[in-house]
């Protein structure tokens, strides 16, 4: 059988559905509020941004083509059919409801329309705005529409073509320089506290829930097997690096904005401000519909991964109630406000990263023990702990003394807790033990097959 090559006008479209997949909401804004939360620490910050902006999202794609997998199910369920189920929802809720659809929408008020209301009716017109927003989201995933293929088709090149001529007025046009005051959490390690900021783009996770729709797109070129991980290896070591000259192009923005501006609550009301002073309030207004139209998609795409995989999971509950569910949940904690969001995101996102870093790992590895549910179980175990510490550390709860005592004492025995990443050592442990059980298992396995 002859190998089907990869022409170049393949390699770019699939780069582009990466990208289209990688970009959204957090992804504009993130890098915006890093810049100026990091000040003269820019690339330091930049580049552990740029591991879990861009990095993890690309292998959580191989892991899935790898494993060949059908859902975030699959790449979960070595571990026990039940850890899978709980992760896979655990996801969805994240991207979806809880975080990543409220953020579409509260993104485009906050760039597009904030800037034109009067502080004191901004929560009415979120409110109405939220709700048509939705609302239309929710009709037009029940009934496919043509038109948003159109949208789709040509709103990227709109977006990005408006988003470069802002990054290069800023470059042409600076408004102050990159050694401005650092924010304290930048001082002394930016590189890390930049890798916990790209937990915020939920590309790491959300890219185990999408990436099947990548992965079947590369298959319905003609490609197969092998085939298809170097195709997503090319193309998406093509997105990335595009993806990664943006990110560091819009976090030098978001610094040098720091001559003119206070440091924004988040990064949609300082981009909102860094347009209106390079093009007056009609870019501000243009910005606005186009970052609107453009999560607007992003949001519909969630809706149907959400309704799609809960129905796969519990088919007792159709497609339709998902959405339902999905629209309505996605509306109440819209109006919470796109600081809230962020905010209330840290805890969650904090607790979940480290389980889904561990389970790309192991599923780009997993041919070495054979994807021994042992292996899986020891890793998976010995982040537990760590990993709901971490969340702890970081959510609204660690103002309790005995909260704070408790998270004390985690940040004086685990190393690099404090950054963090308490649960990078107890998964290297893990993952020794586990390594160690599965060869003691093989080996037991073969003495009484002989």
């Amino acid at each position: 059988m002859v190998e089907k090559k990869l022409t170049w006008k393949q390699l770019v479209l699939v780069a582009s559905l990466i990208f289209g997949m990688f970009f959204g909401a957090g992804n504009l804004i993130f890098p915006v509020q890093l810049g100026q939360l990091s000040g003269g620490n820019w690339f330091p910050a930049t580049v552990g941004f740029l591991i879990t902006g861009t990095i993890v999202p690309f292998l959580a794609m191989l892991a899935v083509s790898l494993t060949n997998s059908q859902s975030v199910y699959d790449i979960a369920k070595p571990v026990a059919p039940w850890f899978g189920t709980i992760f896979l929802v655990a996801i969805h809720l994240t991207i979806g409801p809880f975080f990543g659809t409220p953020r579409t929408a509260a993104t485009a008020f906050s760039m597009g329309i904030a800037p034109f209301v009067p502080v004191k009716y901004q929560g009415l017109v979120m409110f109405l705005f939220s709700a048509v927003f939705f609302g239309l989201a929710y009709f037009l995933t029940v009934k496919e529409s043509g038109l948003l293929k159109w949208v789709g088709k040509y709103l990227n090149p709109l977006f990005l073509g408006l988003l470069l001529l802002v990054l290069v007025l800023s470059l042409i046009l600076p408004m102050g320089g990159t050694h401005q005051t650092v924010s304290s959490a930048y001082q002394s390690n930016a590189a890390f506290q930049g890798i916990l900021d790209g937990y915020n783009t939920m590309d790491g996770i959300a890219l185990l829930a999408l990436a099947v729709s990548v992965v079947y797109a590369v298959r319905g070129l003609g490609f197969q097997k092998e085939q298809v991980s170097r195709v997503l290896a090319k193309a998406g070591l093509l997105s990335i690096v595009a993806e990664a000259v943006l990110y560091a192009a819009l976090v030098l923005v978001g610094t040098t904005s720091l001559g003119m501006f206070k440091a924004s609550d988040n990064g949609g009301a300082a981009f909102a401000q860094i347009v209106a002073h390079y093009m007056g309030n009609f870019g501000t207004a243009l910005t606005g519909v186009i970052v609107t139209l453009a999560v607007f998609t992003t949001a519909m795409g969630l809706f149907v991964s959400f309704a799609q995989d809960l129905h796969r999971v519990f088919p007792k509950v159709s497609y339709l109630w998902w959405l339902r569910v999905i629209a309505f949940g996605s509306f109440v904690t819209a109006n919470a406000g796109l600081t809230n969001i962020v905010a209330w995101s840290v805890p969650v996102l904090m607790l979940l990263y480290p389980f889904a870093l561990v389970l790309i790992l192991l599923s780009l590895f997993n041919k070495y023990f054979k994807k021994s549910a042992v292996v899986y179980r020891f890793v998976v175990a010995s982040v537990t702990v760590p990993a709901f510490l971490d969340a702890l550390a970081s959510s609204p709860l660690a103002t309790l003394s005995s909260v704070q005592s408790l998270v004390n004492t985690y940040h004086q025995l685990i190393p690099f807790a404090t950054l963090g990443f308490g649960w990078v050592v107890p998964a290297a442990i893990g993952s020794v033990l586990g390594a160690g059980a599965y060869l003691l298992t093989s080996r037991k396995s073969v003495t009484v097959f002989d």
